[in-house]
C-alpha cells in the first residue's frame, strides 16, 4: 500500500520524501485523506494534533500507510495532521554518499518539520525508527511532545545481525500476513543489500536502552503480542527506563503491527496521548 502526493524534501545534504495528510477540516488533504503536493509546507493550526511516522531500516512509508490513513481519518483523533517519511536512502529516495547516523536522520526530520511549520508533534517510530524518534526527542524537546516506540530495536541481549535475521524470518513466516510481507520485502528489494548493510551497524550499535533515559517527554512502548524481534521483556524494560514510560501489547500481532492492526494501534496511541499529562496539540 502506498500513499499518493509525496513531496521530495532536502535538508542537511540529504534528500527524502514526505507524505502529509489531514482531516477534512485541516489543510492540504485531498478527498481520500492523502496529501496534495503543497501539504509539505502547510502551517498547522494551534489546535491540530500532529503525528510524525518514522519507518525502520530497509523499508518506507508504505508499511505505515494504513496507520497514516487511520490517524488522518478523524475516527481516532479529530483534525489530525499526519506526516509519513521515506527517509534518505529508503523508499526509492537518493542514497547518501556514506553511512548516516541516527542523529543525522533525526536532524533531517527536524529540519523538514520546521520548514513545514510544525511546532509540536507526537513522533511515532517503528523498529529502527524508534531510534530516530528518541534522538529527535532529545535533539528537539520543544518540538516533540510525546514519543511512541513500536517494535523497538535493539535488545542489548540480542545485538547481532544473525539473531535479527532469524527473528525477522520467524516473524515473516509465523506472525505477518502475506500482504504485509509483500510490502516489507518489496521495500527491502528497492533499498538494496548494499545500503541495508551500510546502515545495519548503525542500528545495531545505537544504545536505545540508555538514550531513552534522557527523554523527558512521555514515552509509549508498543509491540505486537507475537513479535519475536521486539520481545515483551525488552519492551517492558525499555518502558521502565523512560522517565514517563507506558507499555502496551497488541495481542496476536507481529512486528509490523501498524500494518496488520492499524485501528487498534491508532486507538492505543490516541488514547494514551489524550490521557497522559500535558497536551498533544501543535
Amino acid at each position: 500500500m502506498k500513499l499518493s502526493g509525496g513531496v521530495d524534501v532536502a535538508a542537511n545534504g540529504l534528500t527524502g520524501r514526505v507524505y502529509t495528510s489531514a482531516t477534512a477540516s485541516g489543510q492540504g488533504a485531498g478527498a481520500s485523506g492523502e496529501a496534495r503536493p503543497s501539504a509539505a509546507r502547510q502551517h498547522t493550526a494551534a489546535d491540530t494534533q500532529v503525528f510524525v511516522l518514522l519507518h525502520g531500516i530497509g523499508v518506507s512509508h508504505r508499511y505505515f500507510a494504513r496507520l497514516h490513513r487511520e490517524l488522518a481519518s478523524g475516527r481516532q483523533a479529530r483534525d489530525a495532521v499526519v506526516y509519513s517519511f521515506d527517509l534518505p536512502g529508503f523508499g526509492g529516495t537518493p542514497r547518501p554518499g556514506g553511512q548516516v547516523s541516527v542523529g543525522e536522520y533525526a536532524a533531517f526530520v527536524a529540519a523538514v518539520l520546521s520548514d513545514a511549520g510544525v511546532r509540536s508533534c507526537v513522533v511515532v517510530g517503528h523498529s529502527m525508527g524508534a531510534q530516530f524518534a528518541v534522538e529527535l526527542a532529545l535533539q528537539e524537546p520543544g518540538l516533540v511532545s510525546r514519543v511512541v516506540l513500536m517494535g523497538p530495536v535493539v535488545d542489548p541481549a540480542r545485538r547481532s545481525a544473525a539473531w535479527h535475521s532469524l527473528a525477522l524470518t520467524k516473524d515473516a513466516l509465523f506472525s505477518e500476513s502475506p500482504a504485509t510481507n509483500v510490502v516489507v520485502f518489496g521495500d527491502y528489494f528497492k533499498t538494496g543489500l548494499r545500503w541495508y548493510l551500510t546502515q545495519l551497524p548503525v542500528m545495531l550499535g545505537y544504545p536505545l536502552e540508555t538514550r531513552v533515559c534522557g527523554v523527558a517527554q512521555p514515552v509509549l512502548v508498543l509491540r505486537g503480542g507475537r513479535d519475536p524481534i521486539a520481545r515483551r521483556p525488552w519492551c517492558e524494560f525499555l518502558a521502565s527506563q523512560a522517565q514517563h514510560g507506558t507499555f502496551v501489547d497488541v495481542l496476536g500481532r507481529g512486528h509490523v503491527v501498524q500494518d496488520t492492526a492499524p485501528e487498534a494501534v491508532a486507538q492505543a496511541i490516541v488514547h494514551w496521548a489524550s490521557t497522559a499529562a500535558g497536551d498533544v496539540t501543535a
